[in-house]
């Protein structure tokens, strides 16, 4: 599953609790999760939202740090069923003619089934301007294309699916959409009107999506709605 939890809204998440129901009734193995604070003073009643959401929900956790932000920290997290066998966090610069933020990305190992795979959250540029996200879908790639074992990826691209970002990472991951129609809307939750969020996975041959849906219930939350997958690990 990923799932942008809308932490960097003006006064933070007012409540985790609701938040920690949408992922119990989802009930995924994996949740890739964006705009996570830690001990943030916007998110001063929350502290680490990977580590309390962890908490409240029964699973592991593992944050990677884009940027500090309001005497804390901000960037992606993963909350896991299964075992982590190891935690890995990269950063996506910006192109250096149009600024902005740097942005991480979250790598754990997992196995399941006697299978090892790579399981990764990441949150791609919001700027209207695509040249951050050309770039950092470029290098996503590159940085993909370095890893030895097949890879999930869950994810806030900020990029609608015909755009040129998604254009790149086509060359090398595939939609977790089925037959790649993403044509379920995730954003925003109010007035749904595209397609930012996804669930990738390389190589074609290693991976096999089963199922693919929006989950349009959890509406009220956050300003995203969360996209869950089904996969057999080849």
């Amino acid at each position: 599953m990923t799932y942008n939890i809308f932490g960097a809204r003006t006064g933070g998440i007012p409540d985790l609790k609701v938040i920690a129901d949408v992922i119990k009734r989802a009930d995924p193995d994996l949740l890739a999760l964006q705009e996570v604070d830690k001990f943030t003073d916007r998110n001063k009643n929350n502290g680490d939202i990977a580590k309390e959401l962890a908490l409240l929900t029964g699973m592991d956790c593992f944050f990677a740090k884009a940027i500090n932000v309001q005497n804390g920290e901000y960037g992606d997290a993963i909350l896991s069923k299964l075992p982590i066998k190891e935690r890995v966090a990269y950063n996506l610069e910006v192109d250096p003619t149009l600024g902005g933020e740097r942005r991480s990305v979250a790598r754990i190992l997992i196995e399941k089934d006697n299978k090892d795979f790579y399981f990764i959250s990441t949150h791609f540029d919001h700027l209207s301007d695509e040249r951050n996200r050309i770039k950092q879908a470029n290098d996503f790639v590159a940085l993909a294309k370095s890893f030895d074992k097949p890879l999930i990826v869950g994810a806030d691209l900020n990029c609608l699916p015909t755009s040129n970002p998604m254009n790149i990472l086509r060359r090398y991951f595939s939609v977790g959409c089925l037959n790649g129609n993403c044509d379920q809307f995730t954003f925003p939750t109010t007035g749904a009107n595209r397609t930012i969020d996804y669930l990738l996975y390389a190589p074609i041959d290693a991976i096999s999506p089963k199922a693919y849906a929006v989950y349009t219930w959890a509406n009220k939350e956050s300003d995203h709605f969360p996209v869950l997958a089904t996969f057999k690990i080849n």
